[in-house]
């Protein structure tokens, strides 16, 4: 065997580099170094590697994807005069004057949650029919129950029925993130990828959901086993859809909002630590306090433009050390062993606590540091303890991160407020130290809740 692959280390190889030019109609390969001045303008970015050896010939295609897409805040999204929800994905400018100057009718599908049709079921149709918008809406009942791939062929039929053009009649989706990523999936999946519009009714997907290129559906009892990552053509953030979210929903999306103060942003920590209440009794909503509105956008620009900065360089997730990780490591299975009972931000709210408890442990926070966290966490009225996280579910979530993350566990864990680094050599005693400390302090109570 060693002898045999010896002999294959001596085999004559001879690579050339194409690159290639458009000429009229077609693509030539052009040897790398005999492009002239001319051709300058008709090259791709991709490129040919050929190679050669007495087996027989290897191509290797180098062909970079670039993938655009906008977070637009906007107020008024659902104002027959606001045209951002048809036209605001456009980024050629030649494209959206050809539109304007058209009689053709614009078409649009749209899906939405069952709940935010009934909230603003009136005011979609009013919207569109004000603007000579040929539509179909299609309201679903997108929970984490059904977010399956059933659903997602669902979306797929009525697309088909509805017939789209591709290219321009982007599906829009209107609901929270379990609307979005299932919308997402299916348009990737129609003609093998349609554009899609993404619009948050929820602050959880406003700062989560939104921002990034991952869509998907929870398959064989796991979490988005089932996934693309293909961002929207453009996500509308429109806070003015929060103000009907249930309170315990604004909480839910503080939990991913804490997630980036803890891993990135001390000073958005301190804000939440400080206004939190504030912000959950006002919905953030500007007009209902003073403060509020500066508030409110303050926490919101800093959760997405901190979230934008780990996922832009990493929208394929090609790096498997990512801070977003803090809080989804134990989340994914304790929130599909207890479902419904608990939302995808308190899930990763319990996961964070436990871990901000194994920082503490490891010596990596102060023990004030920890008390503040956990005080944060209680404040913004969210769950740090559950009676289902056991020892055991833990051990069997940072097993399975190992299988999927390249052989390490890679565990974000706060250094600081407002700090976080990788880890890969927590010791079990550690881990268990800390689940003992973690219990023992916070399960006052069997039904998730601390008075802590």
């Amino acid at each position: 065997m060693g002898k045999a692959q010896h002999e294959d280390n001596k085999v004559k190889q001879k690579t050339s580099e194409f690159s290639l030019v458009r000429v009229k109609s077609t693509w030539k390969r052009r040897l790398g170094k005999k492009l002239n001045k001319d051709t300058a303008g008709c090259v791709s970015a991709a490129k040919i590697y050929e190679s050669v050896t007495e087996k027989g010939t290897t191509w290797t295609v180098v062909s970079p994807i670039t993938f655009t897409y906008k977070v637009t805040e906007t107020q008024g999204l659902l104002d027959p005069s606001n045209d951002t929800l048809l036209l605001g994905h456009i980024t050629d400018l030649q494209q959206l004057e050809d539109i304007k100057k058209s009689n053709k009718p614009i078409k649009r599908f749209v899906v939405t949650d069952q709940e935010v049709y009934k909230i603003y079921g009136p005011k979609i149709t009013k919207y569109f029919e004000a603007n000579n918008v040929l539509y179909k809406i299609l309201a679903l009942p997108t929970t984490e129950e059904n977010k399956s791939m059933e659903m997602a062929l669902k979306i797929l039929d009525e697309v088909n029925n509805f017939s789209l053009d591709r290219r321009t009649e982007p599906i829009i989706a209107i609901g929270g993130g379990v609307c979005l990523d299932i919308v997402g999936l299916a348009a990737s999946l129609y003609r093998r990828r349609t554009p899609y519009i993404r619009v948050p009714t929820t602050l959880l997907s406003y700062i989560d959901a939104s921002v990034g290129a991952k869509t998907g559906v929870n398959f064989a009892n796991c979490k988005n086993k089932l996934g693309a990552y293909i961002p929207p053509a453009a996500a509308f953030l429109d806070l003015s859809f929060v103000q009907t979210v249930p309170r315990r929903h604004i909480s839910n999306g503080l939990a991913e909002m804490l997630k980036m103060a803890l891993m990135k942003h001390r000073g958005l920590f301190e804000l939440l630590e400080n206004h939190g209440c504030m912000l959950l009794d006002t919905k953030f909503q500007a007009d209902n306090c003073a403060y509020g509105c500066k508030a409110a956008s303050q926490a919101t620009r800093i959760a997405i433009t901190t979230m934008l900065e780990e996922l832009a360089p990493n929208l394929w997730e090609d790096d498997l050390n990512r801070l977003v990780d803090f809080g989804h490591l134990i989340s994914p299975a304790l929130e599909m062993e207890v479902l419904p009972s608990l939302l995808h931000g308190e899930a990763v709210n319990i996961d964070m606590s436990y871990m901000v408890y194994v920082s503490q442990e490891s010596g990596l926070l102060t023990e004030e540091e920890k008390q503040r966290i956990i005080s944060c966490m209680v404040g913004l009225e969210l769950p740090v303890w559950h009676e289902a996280c056991t020892m055991e579910l833990i051990q069997k979530s940072l097993q399975d991160r190992l299988k999927h993350s390249g052989g390490l566990v890679r565990m974000p864990l706060p250094v600081g407020l407002g700090q976080a680094e990788i880890f890969n050599n927590t010791s079990y005693e550690i881990l268990h130290r800390a689940y003992k400390k973690w219990c023992d302090e916070l399960s006052v109570s069997s039904d998730g809740s601390s008075d802590h």
